[in-house]
């Protein structure tokens, strides 16, 4: 069997710092750990409506996934940054996005932070540039029965593009209903994935479809 070793771990301290920036006590540590991945789903899920919405009246969403969110915890304003392909989709619900981003993002803190969470939505210049949006695009297509090689080939013209140095996007599962999973991937440029120094993004992300789990991955080198 083959040791996986989880790319952003492996460039922790070296070219990648986490995302949470908070201290807790060893009693509490859990219960930041929930709270901080109740705020990142409930994001995802408040982002993903918008965008079905939009795609019902006929914007194109595509780039206005979120590529991260960074949460700091200090004493007294805990701080979430949202950075998405378009800050706008957090802003055109009527005036009243980042409010009912923060009545969402509040529900999932501890009572201490309640009524005191400060959400600060920041915009990425090159969305496609980032390996979690055409992640998050990638994934439902084989749920809707589209052609993986044509998407994941898609997928990797934009990150050239933009400027990054290669791409590698690999998607595992049953791949058009198939008995046996197997693994496809392509490959643009250099993708140095066993170079601790390589500035390397990397996204998983899963789908459910009728034949069960399927995985992307997408691996972007933005400098040596």
């Amino acid at each position: 069997m083959g040791r996986k070793t989880n790319p952003p771990g492996f460039r922790l301290g070296i070219t990648k710092n986490h995302h949470p920036n908070w201290y807790a006590r060893p009693k509490i540590h859990d219960q930041y750990v929930r709270e901080d991945k109740k705020v990142r789903d409930c994001i995802d899920a408040y982002v993903h409506g918008r965008r079905m919405w939009n795609s019902d009246v006929g914007g194109d969403g595509g780039a206005e996934g979120v590529e991260r969110v960074r949460i700091r915890r200090k004493t007294d304003l805990p701080t979430v940054e949202i950075h998405a392909g378009s800050p706008a989709i957090l802003i055109r619900s009527h005036g009243r996005g980042i409010e009912q981003s923060k009545m969402n993002v509040q529900k999932n803190w501890s009572d201490s932070w309640i009524g005191r969470v400060h959400i600060t939505p920041a915009e990425i210049s090159e969305p496609y540039g980032e390996p979690n949006i055409p992640a998050k695009h990638i994934a439902p297509q084989p749920k809707n029965r589209v052609a993986f090689r044509r998407t994941t080939k898609k997928a990797t013209e934009p990150a050239t593009k933009n400027g990054r140095k290669g791409i590698k996007t690999q998607i595992a599962g049953r791949l058009n209903g198939a008995e046996i999973a197997r693994v496809e991937w392509a490959r643009e440029g250099r993708v140095p994935l066993q170079t601790p120094r390589a500035l390397i993004d990397y996204r998983y992300c899963p789908a459910h479809t009728v034949y069960g789990v399927s995985g992307t991955k997408v691996r972007i080198l933005r400098d040596e």
